[in-house]
């Protein structure tokens, strides 16, 4: 017959959001490894801590090499139970982002798809540099530098042309 050990040991405390994203905001302001991501709040005066800006300098040896992508992470209230939404500013040809909205595509990323508590927006940052020099995305030709303005919302506009 055997016994169910206690509770004691096995249970796992679960930090608050806030107290979470104060950590984050923490070790974002000084600097993640060898510098080439870092991460930051947008706003200094959101309550919140939802809205995020990230940074990812391309990895050497790839066609992302010396290039500066920007990003936005959005830590909604369900955050970090559920993942931050992720979108390139800058303009990117990587197989888990969409073209037209910059936006990292959870099921095309596994670690959006796969989320765990655990995970952080660093944790994103550095899985997209790997990203970046994995064979797929290593090579993929890249929109040309120069765009850095971040991309415009498209409003719907629709042009149509009648041959008379």
């Amino acid at each position: 017959m055997q016994q169910e050990m206690g509770s004691e040991g096995s249970s796992k405390v679960v930090v608050p959001r806030n107290f979470r994203l104060l950590e984050e905001l923490e070790r974002g302001e000084k600097g993640i490894g060898d510098g080439t991501v870092s991460y930051g709040m947008d706003d200094a005066d959101d309550v919140y801590m939802q809205s995020w800006t990230g940074t990812i300098i391309g990895p050497p040896n790839t066609v992302h090499e010396g290039r500066i992508y920007q990003l936005k992470l959005f830590c909604g209230k369900e955050y970090p139970d559920e993942p931050p939404s992720v979108k390139f500013q800058t303009r990117i040809n990587m197989s888990c982002v969409n073209q037209e909205s910059g936006g990292v595509e959870p099921c095309l990323f596994s670690m959006l798809a796969d989320w765990k508590r655990d995970y952080t927006m660093e944790d994103i940052l550095m899985q997209l540099k790997k990203e970046m020099m994995s064979p797929q995305n290593r090579k993929l030709a890249q929109p040309p530098e120069g765009n850095e303005g971040g991309r415009v919302e498209q409003k719907g506009l629709v042009l149509r042309c009648c041959i008379l």
